[in-house]
């Protein structure tokens, strides 16, 4: 039996790699700072919370990360904890260059002093491309982060590949393009998204407040993605895959995905921060625009290029967007009732 390790298992992408994993015949153990009821919903949810093995795990102490590793020896490392939400990452910077930044490099060198067998996947993010530098965007692309948060990928993403050619580590890093699903967090724009137009279906008169809708977005299912992680670590040779649908859409259209399986017809009015849509069968209006939702440097496009995931891995994804809004706005609409 294999044994594995995922740091951020609470979270979204913990959460189905957990349940991929535990399906495979995985022993699995998890960490996360702190070990609650609350905190495994999303493991419960998939029916694995009682299976996973978990740890209190910081990545912000090195001396936590080594008896936990020194304790715990295991086949497969999953880091996947970050500080994941861009916005927030402009309030605590420095936070956020410690826990993704320095937080990757403290377990990559506590895995080579004590476990250099261990094969280690670390979650990178097209938020590295940032102003992006060529459409699509694949491995080979130039990094222009735009945010504090895509500034310590960065960091993250070059440590990975420092430690696999200098020490030799089986350490390969996935480039993931937005992915998402009924167990994304709260603050992320496309759960804001199906929660308020699912609780304007059940009745509620509030407009869902958005920023800049002309951003877009190449956007899969979670799912899909952590099959290309277990993948990655599969592979005799360590490297970096871009992982995405290829397939770009503007917010304003998830907007709409999402709204049509509710019933909502939506009518759009006015451009920019004066943008609004309404419902054309009820005359509701759905969605206003803010400029407190702008963000301070903006990403405008992301699209990826996953040809060299689909040759190496024999990796595809299998929900496209429009099937992913409605199962987020129905998965929404349902728990609300």
């Amino acid at each position: 039996m294999k044994k594995a390790f995922i740091t951020g298992i609470t979270g979204q992408d913990g959460a189905y790699l957990a349940k991929l994993l535990l399906d495979k015949g995985y022993e699995v153990h998890g960490g996360a700072r702190w070990i609650s009821h609350e905190q495994k919903s999303r493991l419960a949810r998939l029916g694995v919370a009682d299976a996973v093995h978990m740890h209190e795990f910081d990545l912000s102490d090195m001396n936590n990360i080594f008896r936990t590793l020194r304790d715990v020896r295991v086949d497969e490392f999953y880091n996947l904890a970050a500080l994941s939400f861009v916005g927030a990452s402009w309030d605590v910077p420095v936070y956020s260059a410690d826990v993704n930044g320095q937080g990757v490099v403290r377990i990559l060198d506590t895995l080579r002093t004590i476990a250099p067998e261990t094969r280690f996947y670390q979650a990178s993010t097209s938020e590295m491309f940032g102003l992006v530098q060529e459409v699509p965007q694949s491995e080979t692309t130039r990094l222009y982060p735009r945010s504090p948060y895509g500034v310590s990928k960065v960091y993250g993403h070059h440590i990975t590949v420092n430690y696999r050619e200098s020490f030799g580590l089986h350490a390969s890093s996935g480039i993931l393009f937005n992915h998402e699903s009924p167990l994304r967090g709260k603050d992320f724009v496309t759960r804001k998204i199906t929660m308020g137009l699912a609780r304007i279906a059940r009745g509620d008169s509030a407009p869902v407040v958005l920023g800049n809708l002309n951003a877009q977005r190449d956007w899969g299912f979670a799912g899909d993605y952590v099959d290309g992680m277990w993948r990655m670590l599969q592979q005799d040779k360590a490297d970096d895959y871009v992982l995405a649908t290829g397939v770009t859409t503007a917010i304003r259209d998830f907007v709409a995905f999402a709204a049509a399986p509710l019933g909502m017809d939506l009518e759009w009015h006015g451009e920019g921060v004066e943008e609004t849509a309404t419902d054309r069968k009820t005359g509701r209006r759905v969605v206003q625009v803010s400029a407190e939702w702008f963000r301070p440097a903006e990403v405008d496009l992301l699209i990826g290029d996953a040809t060299k995931a689909r040759q190496k891995l024999g990796w595809s994804p299998k929900v496209d967007v429009r099937t992913l809004a409605e199962m987020m706005a129905k998965a929404d609409y349902d728990a609300l009732g």
